[in-house]
């Protein structure tokens, strides 16, 4: 504004002056303005933003048991882990050793010959008995092994036979696999 006001004067004064009246004019304006504080004005907007609904996360999945079936049989009234059952029992000892976060539950059973205590005592000898070399001889954590009996409560052939009663003289595995 001081620059077109010195202008305009140096035009009716002299056009030769013309642009040294735009320049006094402009300085004369600016002079003004600093010493009367004007200041470029700021203006903020302020826009208000809804947060973002916390979705919950993801659960974790269910560990998921898996029955692992052994075959491991037993002789009648025994607890001792037969040799040919050995490689079911690497088996098992070499996949809980791949997946560090697997446990297992050994289920001993017997067959119904004999009282339902006895039974129940031999059924849990026998999960011990392959928890034992699950253990001892394969390096599985004993931390990760449990073994429990369920004596003749179990039956998986039919008791009334010879065959049938040495099927269900056997440990099973359940193995439970962690996230």
């Amino acid at each position: 504004m001081g620059g077109v006001s010195g202008a305009a004067l140096g035009a009716i004064e002299s056009s030769s002056y013309a642009g040294w009246g735009a320049l006094i004019g402009g300085g004369v304006a600016a002079a003004y303005c600093w010493a009367n504080g004007m200041e470029e004005e700021t203006v903020a907007v302020v826009e208000t933003v809804e947060p973002m609904p916390q979705s919950e996360p993801e659960p974790e999945p269910a560990a998921e048991p898996v029955r692992v079936e052994l075959d491991v049989k037993f002789d009648f009234d025994r607890d001792v882990v037969k040799q040919d059952s050995y490689g079911d029992i690497q088996n098992l000892a070499d996949f809980m050793k791949e997946y560090g976060q697997t446990t297992t539950v050994l289920e001993g059973h017997t067959d119904s010959v004999g009282t339902d205590a006895y039974n129940q005592r031999l059924s849990e000898r026998r999960a011990n008995a392959v928890r034992k070399v699950l253990v001892d001889e394969y390096g599985v954590g004993g931390d990760r092994v449990n073994a429990v009996g369920y004596g003749e409560s179990r039956p998986v052939a039919d008791n009334a036979t010879e065959e049938g009663r040495a099927i269900n003289r056997r440990v099973e595995a359940e193995v439970e696999a962690r996230p």
